[in-house]
């Protein structure tokens, strides 16, 4: 099966956006809104071509609907203009049916000298446009609060059924790769129905896509932890309109994942009232004990990200989850595994990460493993890979391992032995880099010859080799894994 139908990343954005388009025709159905008659009325498809697309859908997800003899597969052949004025008229219509404005379109294009599109053609453009824009334009602001707000203020009714995703930056301050004060962000999914922690990140960067889909990928999989039971696919995962929660990534996730991809109204993020109390919390029980808060301005000392990324795993497992929830009246850890559920996975660890591990690299197999970032990776399985070029993905919150795919499929976990013992961050190592070539310049602007350089640098690894000959290597996982 994974011969005939290769992982999502293995295609082309127009290939991927060509099956969306199939996605959005056949939805109605898997939604129960439209039978396959209805469809094929609207559109002019076959039913039995519908019923291929839905059975493809259900046993491989969105990567089923894509049709690899042909790249341009879903694509709307029409001018720009054509475009413009077939959505103008959806807009400015609302009850006129789609073979109303098939008519129109094809009068428009007569007086213009267009030629004539098909009504399919009309159909792809009608179903490309948001559902909440025609919304908007057709009944009002009102209406479209109404509709696309009421969904998130009730409750779910049982864990994983609803998932809600923010970013905020922390009120403290912590030291960066650098050694410099630094206000970090912190990303958090949480489950709406326990109001337990799925995932979170902390990072001094921006809130951006990679970022997402590094927390998705944790919320998940199944943590190292036995005491962090939080994982599977949700049915809903709520977020606000933020670029890195909007992006086409994302979607093409949620669709092949098969969960719904929702957004708060613009401007007016009614749902995250839960997601925020969280937020709180962590400002009141934990963030104020420690040194570099905000409010404590004469604490001087500063932790660095990974000892505070250390002390939040801590607090959300041990603290958070067995506290009695002012609202369920229940400990978040209880409420999401005294259900009764089984949660919903992914088919593989191997096909999570090609879809969310964002960050990906080619690499050239050498005689001695993969070299990244100054480090060397193996694996016996790589042996057999020498000279070929495979794709690490890898996480930048810890690189004492990658993930190596050869040919869009899994090969192996490769791990560096240098750091093996130790959870080392991306940006530790750059900057441990840097820091030495700045070393370096200045040994020898001071007149140094490279040879003495040389010789110093070779003694202190060589007394730092002694120290730790008698300690045995051991692999240990991510420090917020």
């Amino acid at each position: 099966m994974q011969n005939e139908h290769p992982p999502l990343t293995a295609y082309s954005e127009e290939q991927r956006q060509a099956a969306m388009v199939k996605y959005k025709i056949i939805a109605p159905y898997l939604t129960d809104e439209k039978t396959l008659t209805v469809i094929t009325e609207e559109t002019g498809i076959a039913k039995r071509t519908l019923q291929y697309w839905i059975r493809d859908y259900k046993q491989f997800g969105l990567k089923g609907l894509i049709r690899k003899t042909r790249n341009d597969a879903g694509k709307i052949h029409l001018e720009p203009e054509i475009v413009a004025s077939i959505e103008q008229l959806i807009l400015k219509y609302k009850r006129n049916s789609l073979t109303s404005i098939h008519r129109m379109t094809c009068e428009q294009c007569r007086k213009k000298g267009w030629q004539e599109p098909s009504y399919y053609k009309v159909y792809k453009v009608s179903q490309s446009l948001s559902p909440s824009l025609k919304k908007l334009a057709h009944d009002g602001k009102k209406a479209y609060d109404n509709q696309y707000d009421l969904i998130h203020r009730r409750e779910a009714s049982y864990p994983n059924e609803i998932w809600q995703a923010d970013h905020t930056p922390l009120d403290i301050i912590v030291l960066n790769e650098k050694g410099k004060p630094e206000r970090p962000w912190l990303t958090i999914i949480l489950d709406d129905y326990s109001r337990a922690i799925a995932g979170y990140f902390l990072t001094f960067e921006n809130p951006s896509a990679i970022h997402t889909s590094l927390v998705l990928h944790q919320a998940i999989w199944r943590k190292s932890n036995p005491d962090w039971q939080i994982c599977g696919i949700p049915e809903m995962f709520y977020t606000d309109h933020g670029s890195d929660f909007t992006s086409n990534h994302m979607e093409q996730v949620a669709i092949d994942l098969k969960f719904n991809l929702v957004f708060s109204a613009i401007g007016v993020p009614r749902g995250r009232g839960k997601i925020e109390r969280f937020f709180l919390t962590i400002n009141q029980l934990f963030l104020e004990d420690l040194p570099g808060y905000l409010g404590n301005q004469s604490d001087a000392s500063h932790l660095t990200l990974k000892e505070l990324d250390e002390k939040l795993l801590n607090f959300i497992i041990f603290n958070y989850h067995h506290r009695v929830h002012g609202t369920t009246k229940k400990e978040p850890i209880h409420a999401w595994n005294n259900s009764g559920f089984l949660p919903n996975m992914p088919e593989s660890l191997e096909s999570l990460d090609l879809l969310l591990l964002n960050v990906a690299k080619p690499r050239k197999v050498h005689s001695d493993g993969i070299h990244f970032q100054g480090l060397r990776y193996i694996d016996t399985n790589l042996a057999a890979y020498v000279g070929e070029t495979v794709i690490i993905r890898y996480d930048p919150r810890g690189i004492a391992e990658i993930r190596v795919f050869y040919q869009d499929k899994y090969l192996c976990t490769a791990i560096s032995p240098e750091i093996s013992d130790y959870t080392v961050d991306l940006k530790d190592i750059v900057s441990a880099r840097n820091k030495i070539r700045n070393n370096l310049r200045k040994q020898l602007d001071s007149g140094n010859t490279v040879a003495e350089v040389a010789l110093s640098k070779q003694k202190e690894l060589e007394e730092k080799g002694n120290k730790s000959n008698s300690k045995k290597s051991k692999l240990k996982r991510y420090f917020n894994e």
